[in-house]
């Protein structure tokens, strides 16, 4: 068993982590005294590079290989084979409202063939080039995009399936069985259906999923048409945040130390620099890692595919590719939203399930999932098998409502510790590094809420996902709440999670022993 100890900046040398992808975004740069000069009049953003640009490091950046089209083409292919084998949507639904981020709309009009053969189960997209991109589906490892020319993946999948019983004969949270006795009177029903109407408005939010618990008690539940309690949803970045848990789980277990370095086999030779990279750097977004990504304040196209994105969509062994990237900046000085950190803690989870003889891929399964009565997970991979889990996997909103409960109840379950004593005052404590950018919104892995961007108290946290996906946690208020929507409505359903968030605030009653900054 362990202690998650937070150290502070007056503890340890150095300081900081993180920005987002498309529509998980919640950015609020700005500048920070670095010892790098910067005018009083400068820009946010401005002041963001210039900081950046005094404490980088001279080391090479090499673009990730390959033609861009086919790299959008392969992120397409994937998506629909997600959205018709795991979620079971219409093919053409998905194709006009789902996943932009790893496949721009405009990228999907140049496809001049598209076929779905649900016999093999497979998406194939071909270009004028003649290149053909397939994507594959494989079971509980959900879809796969295939290497160019390839005809297969380079592993065996697996079954995995849950030791738990049928979820309809089991008592929510570990089955699905809603209690039938009267909710409390200090609630205010009328308020949270006001705030479930709300989370669906307009229609062109296309919220898929909302769920709210209240200690632990769902207390609100609505599905668009075609979705059940049941339907596995595209998460995105949201896997960041369960990345964070199973590393969490395996520290519990004393596999590794937060504050070790990363034993990463590709940084081991003498003289490496990325040795000095924790643990705690990488899950705090600040390994300092070139690694360029959509969310940079000096993002450039002209430079070629973005890292982040190949992480995606390159069709390449993930952990390989992520662990090549050499050195921008020191460790814990610099907070970037980079894909790269999250690929590297699940390469380390790789090492430390296998390195003790555990399989891999029912590791997620058996150790948290049947823990916490999670049972519809799907969690995708590389053509190699490698969980990429910062931003491939797909839960049912009662799901992710599981998952925050485990949060809100700082990482005890049913009398059970299944996440390191302190573990959730550490993901949910503003990163070193980011609040020496002044950007006070990155914990570990986790989306915290000090600038006020949501209508709830400061120390209220959340996983968020690009397309409007998130699971925020209100401890001040025993809330958690769970949206889950199809990508092209982010912006409409963003506007509504927050007037629904306002409503609940107004529902429950503040929690006795609260603390929440307002």
């Amino acid at each position: 068993m362990s202690r998650v100890t937070l150290r502070t900046a007056a503890a340890v040398a150095g300081v900081f982590l993180l920005l987002v992808s498309s529509a998980c975004e919640n950015q609020h740069n700005s500048g920070v005294d670095s010892g790098t000069s910067t005018s009083a009049n400068a820009s946010p953003r401005d002041a963001l590079v210039a900081r950046g640009k005094g404490l980088e490091l001279d080391t090479k950046y090499v673009p990730p290989p390959g033609d861009a089209l086919e790299h959008h083409t392969s992120g397409f292919a994937k998506i629909l084979c997600s959205a018709i084998f795991v979620t079971g949507l219409d093919e053409d639904f998905a194709a006009e409202n789902i996943g932009y981020f790893t496949s721009p709309y405009e990228e999907r009009t140049k496809v001049t063939e598209r076929v779905v053969d649900r016999e093999k189960k497979e998406v194939r997209l071909t270009l004028p080039s003649g290149v053909t991109r397939v994507a594959r589906y494989l079971g509980d490892q959900g879809c796969v995009t295939l290497p160019i020319g390839e005809n297969d993946v380079y592993f065996t999948p697996a079954n995995v399936e849950s030791a738990l019983p049928d979820a309809s004969t089991q008592s929510w949270p570990m089955g699905d069985m809603l209690p039938t006795t009267s909710l409390s009177a200090e609630l205010d029903a009328q308020k949270v259906a006001e705030a479930i109407d709300a989370a669906f408005e307009p229609a062109e939010a296309l919220t898929a999923a909302f769920v709210v618990t209240w200690k632990g008690r769902i207390i609100g539940e609505r599905y668009r048409e075609g979705i059940t309690l049941h339907t596995p949803l595209e998460s995105w970045s949201m896997g960041k945040s369960l990345t964070a848990t199973l590393m969490g789980i395996l520290i519990h277990q004393g596999v590794y130390d937060l504050w070790q370095p990363a034993p990463v086999p590709e940084w081991q030779n003498a003289g490496d620099p990325r040795a000095e990279i924790r643990i705690a750097d990488i899950l705090r977004m600040s390994s300092g890692l070139r690694c360029r990504a959509p969310g940079d304040p000096d993002l450039d196209w002209s430079l070629g595919y973005l890292d982040h994105l190949y992480l995606y969509t390159g069709s390449v062994n993930s952990f390989a590719w992520a662990a090549t990237r050499p050195q921008q900046w020191p460790p814990n000085t610099v907070g970037r939203y980079r894909n790269c950190d999250p690929v590297l803690i699940n390469y380390l989870i790789r090492l430390g399930v296998e390195g003790r003889g555990d399989e891999y891929h029912s590791f997620p399964q058996r150790e948290l999932f049947d823990q916490i009565g999670v049972r519809n997970m799907v969690m995708e991979t590389d053509p190699y098998g490698n969980f990429l889990l910062q931003g491939s996997e797909f839960g049912t909103g009662r799901d992710w409502a599981r998952l925050g409960n485990l949060y809100l109840q700082e990482g005890m379950w049913n009398g059970a510790r299944i996440l390191p004593e302190g573990w959730t005052e550490f993901v949910s404590t503003l990163a070193p590094a980011w609040e020496a950018d002044s950007r006070p919104i990155y914990g570990a892995f986790f989306w915290l809420n000090r600038t006020g961007g949501d209508p709830i108290p400061h120390n209220a946290y959340s996983m968020r996902g690009a397309g409007g996906q998130s699971t925020t946690i209100i401890p001040s208020h025993d809330l958690v709440v769970v949206r889950l929507g199809h990508y092209k409505g982010a912006t409409p359903g963003t506007e509504g999670l927050r007037a629904a968030l306002a409503l609940l605030l107004d529902a429950v009653p503040e929690s006795q022993d609260s603390e929440s900054e307002t």
